[in-house]
This record gives C-alpha cells, sequence and structure tokens, in this order.
C-alpha cells in the first residue's frame, strides 16, 4: 500500500493539490489559475471566494487520482496576503488585499517618519512596508463603514490564507495560523513567539481579530469535506515551506524560490540576524515549541516579468518561448529590464519605484528584452546574495533553487555566473508543496525527525559558474546603474 499526504499549495497566481508519496514522489495533482485583480495602479486583490472554490475543485481532482486516501494534509500559502471575514458567516468582507498591493505605503511613510520603524524591527525582524499584513488590516478597518466596531465586538475574523482555507476546511471551528505566517503580519514578535501589545496598539488593530499560533507540524483540525475524516497537521508560508522542502535544515544552508517573485531564505539556526543591508529576519520553522530562524530577501517580481512579456506587451506567447530567445543571442547589446512594476523589494525597499528598459537602440529587438527580463531575475538574486554575505551569515556552498522558472536550464546557468555559487536543482521541484507535505507528515507521526524529511531531497541537476570575474561584475554594474535610475528618492 502506498502512504501519501496532501499539500494544498495556494499562490499568488494559481491555487494547487498534490499528493506525494512518502519517498516525495508526486503521485497526483490539480492545478487552477487565480485571475488577478488590479483595482487602481499599485493595488493587487484576488477573490477569496474563487480561492476557496478552486481549491475544493483541486483537492477533489487530486485525491479522486490518487491511488490511495492521503493519511493528512499541508496547507502552504501565499504569504501576507490578508483576509477579514464575518465569524458569523465565513463570507470576506472584502477583496483579499495581495502582499504585492501597495495601496498603503503612505500610512508607512508617515509611520516611519514618525520614528516608528526601528520599533517594527526589533521585535517583528521587518521592514516598515505595504508589503506585510498590518497596515492591510488597518486600511480596511479605516475604509470600510462600521468595520471597525465590529472588529471590536468579536464578529470579525483576520487570517492570511492559510488561516481562512482552515477556517473554511474545518466549517468554521478553527480560527488558527502557524509560526511562520505569522511572522509575516508585521503584529507578531519573533523573539517571544506572541502577538505584541504595543504593535497592535501601534497599528490600531484590536486582538479580537488575531487567530491562535500554532507550531508548523500540529493537529491544527480536522476537514469532513472529502468524505472521511482528514486531519490537517502541517501549515507554512510558502517560502518557509519550500525551505523544508529542499532540506535546508542547517544554519547557512540557502535556497530560492522563483515564481511571482523570487525569496531567498538562508537558515540561521537560533540566532535572529539582525540585517545592516535591509534584509527581513523571519522564523524559518517552529516545531515543538522551538523556532528556527531565517534570514530572508523578497523579490516582487520575477516569474511575474515573464507574465508581464506574454501578457501585457505580447512580445510571447508562453513562457516556454524565453530560454529559446535568451540563448539566440550573445547579450543584451546593454539593455537591462527593472522590473519595479509593485516598487522594489530587498535590499531598496522602495514602494514608488517603477520599471523601466534602459539601454535600447535601434538594434534592440524582442529577445533582447526577452533575456533582459530573464537577467533581471539574477541580478536581482545578487543584489540578495551580496546583502546576506555582507550582514555576515555563513557563505552557501550552493544555492537551492526551486519554482516554476528554474526548468529553464539558461537561467539557471545564468544565475550560477551571476553569484558565482553552484545552483542546485532538486528532482522534485514541487518544493513548496512538498515542505507542506513534510511538516503535515511529521505532525502526523508518518516522519519522526527533520533528518527523515531531509531524506527526501534529491538532486537532479547543478550548475557550475563559468562566466569570468570581470564579466561578471561589469554586467552587475550596469545593473545597478538602471536600479538607481527608477528609484524614487533620486
Amino acid at each position: 500500500m502506498t502512504r501519501t499526504l496532501l499539500a494544498i499549495d495556494q499562490g499568488t497566481t494559481s491555487t494547487r493539490a498534490i499528493v506525494f508519496d512518502t519517498t516525495g514522489q508526486v503521485v497526483a495533482r490539480a492545478q487552477r489559475e487565480l485571475p488577478q485583480i488590479f483595482p487602481a495602479a499599485g493595488w493587487v486583490e484576488h477573490d477569496p471566494e474563487r480561492i476557496w472554490s478552486d481549491t475544493l475543485a483541486v483537492c477533489r481532482t487530486a485525491l479522486a487520482e490518487s491511488p490511495e486516501r492521503p493519511l493528512a494534509i499541508g496547507i502552504t500559502n501565499q504569504r501576507e496576503t490578508t483576509v477579514l471575514w464575518d465569524r458569523a458567516t465565513g463570507k470576506p468582507v472584502y477583496h483579499a488585499i495581495v502582499w504585492q498591493d501597495r495601496r498603503t505605503a503612505g500610512l508607512c511613510e508617515a509611520l516611519a517618519a514618525a520614528g516608528h520603524g526601528d520599533t517594527v524591527t526589533a521585535r517583528t525582524g521587518l521592514v516598515l512596508d505595504p508589503y506585510f499584513s498590518a497596515t492591510k488590516i488597518r486600511w480596511l478597518l479605516d475604509t470600510l463603514p462600521g468595520l471597525r466596531q465590529r472588529a471590536e465586538a468579536g464578529e470579525i475574523a483576520f487570517g492570511t490564507l492559510d488561516s481562512f482555507l482552515l477556517w473554511r476546511l474545518t466549517e468554521g471551528r478553527v480560527h488558527a495560523t502557524d509560526a511562520t505566517n505569522a511572522a509575516r503580519t508585521m503584529l507578531f514578535n519573533i523573539h517571544s513567539q506572541c502577538w505584541d501589545d504595543t504593535l497592535l496598539t501601534l497599528f490600531d488593530i484590536p486582538r479580537a481579530l488575531l487567530p491562535e499560533v500554532y507550531d508548523n507540524a500540529h493537529p491544527f483540525g480536522t476537514t469532513t469535506l472529502f468524505g472521511q475524516p482528514l486531519p490537517i497537521t502541517g501549515m507554512a508560508g510558502d517560502q518557509q515551506a519550500a525551505t523544508v522542502g529542499q532540506a535546508c535544515f542547517r544554519p547557512g544552508r540557502v535556497k530560492s524560490t522563483y515564481g511571482t517573485g523570487c525569496f531567498m531564505v538562508q537558515n540561521t539556526g537560533d540566532t535572529v540576524v539582525a540585517s545592516r543591508h535591509r534584509l527581513l529576519s523571519t522564523v524559518c520553522y517552529r516545531l515543538e515549541g522551538q523556532p528556527t530562524y531565517a534570514v530572508e530577501g523578497s523579490i516582487f517580481i520575477a516569474g511575474a516579468a515573464v507574465q508581464w512579456l506574454r501578457d501585457a506587451i505580447r512580445l510571447i506567447g508562453h513562457a516556454g518561448e524565453t530560454e529559446a530567445l535568451a540563448r539566440g543571442i550573445d547579450h543584451t547589446g546593454g539593455v537591462y529590464l527593472v522590473p519595479a512594476f509593485t516598487g522594489l523589494g530587498a535590499p531598496y525597499w522602495d514602494p514608488l519605484a517603477r520599471g523601466a528598459i534602459i539601454g535600447l537602440t535601434r538594434d534592440s529587438g524582442i529577445a533582447h528584452i526577452v533575456r533582459a527580463a530573464l537577467e533581471s531575475v539574477c541580478y536581482q538574486t545578487r543584489d540578495l546574495m551580496e546583502a546576506m554575505r555582507a550582514d555576515g551569515t555563513e557563505a552557501p556552498d550552493a544555492l537551492r533553487v526551486d519554482g516554476g522558472m528554474v526548468a529553464n536550464d539558461w537561467l539557471m546557468q545564468f544565475l550560477a555566473d551571476m553569484l558565482a555559487v553552484p545552483v542546485e536543482r532538486p528532482r522534485v521541484i514541487e518544493t513548496t508543496a512538498l515542505g507542506a507535505a513534510g511538516l503535515a507528515g511529521l505532525g502526523a507521526g508518518v516522519f519522526d525527525s527533520l533528518d527523515a524529511l531531509e531524506t527526501l531531497w534529491q538532486r537532479a541537476a547543478a550548475f557550475s559558474p563559468s562566466l569570468p570575474d570581470n564579466r561578471r561584475n561589469a554586467l552587475y554594474h550596469g545593473w545597478r546603474d538602471a536600479v538607481n535610475r527608477t528609484l524614487s528618492r533620486n
């Protein structure tokens, strides 16, 4: 009999359900694309009811194709995306405000100008930015008539999407989240591992909104929506789940996920690294009440740049065309694409920066712009690695990669060349879902330790740096110059 685990992977651009066996192999999967809603410049929303219906649909499809009924469910999700819903009906009071949304930039600037940035960073490890959940909650409370009063009366619940899905899966019985998602709200003290009253006061958010916070492997609840009861025993934000799926269990090990955005996470063990270069200190995972920490760099636009090439300016018909176009030319001819479509994340943290294509000449064509978009992902990754090194974190011996973009061999080779570090691609690139399944397996007793999870990771390909240092550094210097032209503070 094949023992299996079901992972729900609710991402920014799709909702997926993947069934893994206990060796880490995919045995069934289903996926639905998630439409993006752009009500105004810099605003990004999702329909929570669409997310819920898609979750039910992909789970039912994957379960129907699975050779065995799973032993447990793990949930992983796009982090920071904010939902408020009515506790009595379960209905959202507004669309989900997505992590990319910049509508609260003015509020963040005002709080920073009032001197609150250091307080936020000292308690949460985060920077004061619209990226995180707190100012999204505040905007909803301040904007929707009567909502604050209802929230203070305990009638409204807040959650990131893990919490919303858990509420729906348990039919309103459980309002909870895990330590990794809580750590991204800008309301959770990563040192004391609890909701922080000082931050709740600063952002004027009622405690009655908040979910309970548990370990990543925990008996969160049970769902009966798919027939016989299924326990939900694992939960983590997508980047932490990918870190688990990449078996980054010792300090210094680092992974980078290339999806809508790009997120580099380095395990720092039981030490909270206070970044001097505008990276984030965060919870990597928490097991048996003991947090393991990480330093993280967040890039807002990676795969989304390819989507933009396809959907907005229609230079390509599908993402698979990009590798051949990039290989077909020797260089971009000095063209750089800075994909600051929703501002710039680490290490710049400029919500008002805007995208640009720089260096165009009469010789520039579609291939140059497409290759520049791919290269931008690698330059941004180097930005993060340079900042990590400057913060004194342990130098990695390799970068483990995952996400949809890593199937592009040209991109992975350019990434290794730009970082001067070997790049390792695993056999199972669905590492976010694999991490959620692994945590569910820990919570259900299928696995007895992180050592057991580490055996699930297998390398499929490695890319070694081959670009001369002078060429690597010249290209990167051009990138930094291009970024400087897009920054709002210039």
